[in-house]
This record gives C-alpha cells, structure tokens and sequence, in this order.
C-alpha cells in the first residue's frame, strides 16, 4: 500500500512539473528512461536454493525521469525507479543554479559520493550487476556481508552544493558539500539496516535529527582531444541510532582515464562504523575495554571496458571486499575477512537503444559458506533499453 501511494504521489508530482512548466519550448521538458531485466544464475548449488546466498533468478531494475527547466536559473528533477525493492523515489528535487560555480539542490536526491554513483543507473555501465563496494543484493553471501560499503543508488533528503570551475581550456574542478539525513540502524546494531535506510514503511524521515554530512571533489584534467583523466575524493559523517552514539565515517578516492573508446577505472572506498557492545555476550570475539566498538569495511575495484568494434564492447573488472573487525555471535564470518570477484563480460548493441550484457564471474571468499567452499562461479544474462 505504502509503494502504491508513493508511486501515485511520484506520478502527480511529475504531471505538476510538466503542467507548471505550461507552453514552454519543447527542449525546457524531457522525459526518459531505462530498462533491465537480468538473468543470474549460479551454479553448483545441488539441492540448496542460491536464494539463500544471493538474489539469483531474473530481476527487474526499471528508471523513468522527467526534468523541466523553469528559467535559465531554476529546474526540477523527478525519478522513480522499480527494483528488488519495489518502487522508490530516487529524485524529486529543485536545482537553483546561480552561475558555473554555484548551485544549490534541495530535496530528495544520491549525494555526490564516488565515481560510480554518477553511472549507477544500469543504462549506464557496460555490467548488469554494480562494483561490490556498491552493490545492492547481486553479491553473493550478501546477508553475510550486508551488501557492499554504499549501496548505490543511496537516495536521500537533503541539500546539496555544487559547482564547476574551469581553469583555462584543460582543467577542471568539480566540487560538492551536503546535508542529509543519513543511514539508520537501531540503539542496539551492529551494522547500518539499509532497509530501515531507505523504506517508504518506516517513513523518510531523520530518526536522530543530526544530519550527515559530506561531499566531493574531482579534478578533470583533458589529455588529448579525446582523452582524460579524472581524480576524485569523497566523503561523509554521521550517526545511524536514535540516541546519536554510533557514529560512521565513509571516504573514497577514484581515478578514470579514458583514451578514445576506452575507459579504464579504479575506486576505493571504506567505512569505519561504531557498532553497540553494551552487551558482549552477542559478539564472537571478546571485546576490548577500549577501541573494540567499531569494525571497517573496505572496498575496491579495478575496470576496464574496450570497445572491440561499433557494437561490441569487452569489460574486465577485479573487485572485492575486505572487513576488519568484532562480528556477531551466528556470524560466519571471522575477525579478517574477504572475498574477490573476477568478471568478464560483453555488451552487444543490438540497435540504438537496446544492448544485450553476458558475463561470467568467479568468486573467492576467505571462510566457507553454507555449501562448504571458498569458491562460485555465477552468470549473467540481460538486456537494457533506453527511452
């Protein structure tokens, strides 16, 4: 029911736009959007369900958006997007941009984090599935690990600060600097609920009433006239418990070079968050008098994606994840733990705006799983489509 009326009030708010925006030039209104259905299968799980491990079997990721310029200074932004989460607002915000070099975002929007979340949206990168740092239910032993380090897209509410400054013809500056509510979790947890973080049920709104705040810079630099590089820094702080007490800190840097066609990608991202140790009996290990109250969690990927003609391009990608840290009691995982993926994929242009994703993936975890091994495999089928 929730979803159902967010998806209506989604769906009136973006009439309102166009209606608002009345007799204006037809380029002051666009619309668009994207589709993904994706088929993962994971083999080598005999009589177990690979449910139990990963969201496996076909899923859905559907974005729509509508943007409309008001005057040269004011524009609005409004995106709903379908996953294994139903429906959720992922924008619905005012852009008032003074000049080049200032402007200010309000309302609900993903904060400038990273190099990936500026390509999040699966129309937008070569793979079906998100580098682990960022992903959000495609990994394997994903309840193990709670998902990555910053499950993209993290929509939130908020304000934000940007801009963009040129130095000459070569070089350019981008920064960002926001305020917003933040991730949630309990008086008790033990690690950020992204679910409580982002479900319209439990209401989007702050659940401590401190903000979180952060931001990013990127230096773009023009190597050519068709080539570049970018290097960014990120980050942000708050609280995630009702009682301001169990605070999180997140910081990345990345790097993309492209030379012509081809992109090459790194990112490093990490997370140091407090975690309750009122009662030690819940934890694995014992628990330190001082500086046991915390874990981090690191997460990194390397990417290259070369074209090998007009409508084929190959992508080669090595991530993973490292946690450092007290886990709980049932917890499968250990004080140091790891794991490593390796994928190989295509993206086929069937024709303008359809392409079709195959990749292969093989993991490798630091502890057993349920199946008793440190190594999967998986595959993807997809096929995404613009609008």
């Amino acid at each position: 029911m929730m979803m159902r009326r967010i998806l209506v009030l989604a769906i009136l708010f973006a009439a309102s736009l166009v209606l608002f925006a009345g007799p204006a030039r037809a380029l002051d209104r666009n619309f668009a959007g994207s589709a993904q259905i994706d088929y993962h299968f994971v083999p080598g799980q005999h009589d177990k369900s690979a449910r139990a491990v990963v969201f496996d079997g076909t899923t859905m990721e559907l974005a729509f958006k509508v943007a409309v310029d008001f005057s040269d200074h004011l524009s609005a932004n409004l995106k709903v997007c379908y996953g294994c989460h139903g429906f959720e607002t992922d924008m619905a915000y005012f852009d008032y941009r003074v000049a080049d070099e200032l402007n200010f975002r309000l309302g609900r929007f993903s904060p400038s984090f990273g190099g990936f979340n500026l390509r999040h949206d699966p129309a937008n990168h070569r793979l079906s599935d998100k580098p682990l740092a960022y992903d959000m239910g495609r990994m394997l032993r994903l309840r193990e690990w709670n998902m990555g380090v910053l499950p993209s897209p993290f929509a939130d509410n908020g304000i934000e600060v940007s801009g963009t400054h040129w130095f000459g013809q070569r070089v350019q500056l981008d920064y960002a600097a926001y305020m917003v509510s933040g991730f949630k979790g309990d008086a008790s947890s033990t690690d950020i609920d992204f679910v409580q973080s982002r479900s319209g049920n439990l209401y989007y709104v702050d659940n401590n009433s401190r903000p979180t705040f952060g931001g990013r810079a990127a230096l773009t630099v023009k190597l050519g006239p068709s080539s570049d590089a970018t290097l960014g820094a990120s980050g942000m702080y708050g609280t995630l418990d009702p009682d301001n007490k169990l605070s999180y800190l997140i910081y990345g840097a990345d790097l993309t070079l492209r030379f012509n066609r081809t992109n090459i990608r790194f990112e490093y991202l990490a997370r140091r968050e407090q975690f309750d140790v009122s009662d030690p009996s819940r934890f694995k290990y014992a628990v330190p008098a001082e500086g046991g109250d915390f874990f981090v969690k690191h997460g990194a990927y390397a990417e290259i994606e070369q074209p090998l003609t007009r409508d084929l391009d190959l992508v080669g990608r090595v991530d993973g994840l490292y946690r450092v840290g007290n886990v709980v009691a049932a917890s499968p995982l250990q004080a140091k733990s790891a794991v490593l993926r390796y994928t190989l994929g295509t993206a086929f242009t069937v024709e303008r705006g359809l392409r079709l994703k195959l990749s292969t993936e093989l993991w490798s975890f630091s502890d057993r799983g349920q199946d008793d091994t440190h190594t999967a495999m998986s595959v993807h089928l997809g096929a995404v489509g613009t609008f």
